[in-house]
């Protein structure tokens, strides 16, 4: 199995000064789902490089297992010290594809045109696409075969606007993931707020939450197994 993961390249959150970008426990968790099965990842981002991390989620508080041993792993920083440059990468080659969250993809991951041409692509092709927490919305742009929301008439999660809300952001982000999702057709459901919750529909696979994280990569791999 060689599975794609795409990390935002996006390190402001908003105009606030403050910093985002991804979330360590969506790129550790699956990251081990992955390669702890025997798959072979590949990191990409928009600018390649080491993509930014959003601090908080190097806070104690909010490490796992996950992230300790990623931040362990010398192989595994040095490969999301050095991804690639997701302009250079298609589907071909890959089984699969991932996208971890953080808030960061909400800016770039959202409006980029090879990320929204890659997800089009790997679908027609066959191949399962999941995304966790944020990264659900950068779906708001892509199209199914027939010109419609690939979302439409699907079972999909993702962050919900209560957990925004939580987090002091709703008025920061450029737009709410749940939002986004619904307004396109998706047939969104949701956990309790902070708990896990993956759905899959067909070869989309989504997940709400940090915690969703292992779940949404488990049901990707179960995809692949079939």
């Amino acid at each position: 199995m060689n599975i794609l993961m795409v990390l935002t390249s996006h390190d402001q959150l908003g105009d606030t000064g403050a910093k985002t970008g991804f979330w360590l426990e969506e790129l550790a968790a699956p990251y081990y789902a992955f390669t702890d099965a025997g798959a072979t990842v590949t990191l990409a981002s928009p600018k390649g490089g080491q993509p930014p991390l959003d601090p908080k989620s190097a806070d104690p508080a909010f490490q796992t297992d996950t992230t300790r041993r990623f931040e362990a792993d010398a192989a595994a920083t040095q490969a999301l010290a050095h991804t690639r440059v997701l302009v250079e990468v298609g589907h071909e080659g890959f089984d699969a594809v991932f996208y971890p969250g953080g808030h960061g993809p909400l800016w770039d991951l959202a409006n980029d045109a090879h990320s929204i041409r890659l997800i089009e692509s790997a679908v027609a092709a066959g191949k399962p696409v999941a995304l966790v927490c944020h990264a659900p919305g950068v779906l708001r742009g892509v199209k199914a075969p027939d010109g419609a929301p690939l979302v439409r008439g699907k079972r999909v999660t993702g962050f919900t606007n209560s957990e925004e809300e939580a987090v002091g952001l709703t008025q920061v982000v450029p737009f709410l993931v749940e939002d986004v999702l619904k307004t396109n057709g998706g047939l969104y459901s949701r956990a309790g707020d902070w708990q896990p919750h993956a759905v899959q529909d067909g070869l989309l696979i989504t997940g709400q939450n940090p915690a969703s994280s292992e779940k949404t990569a488990e049901l990707l791999l179960a995809a692949l197994r079939r």
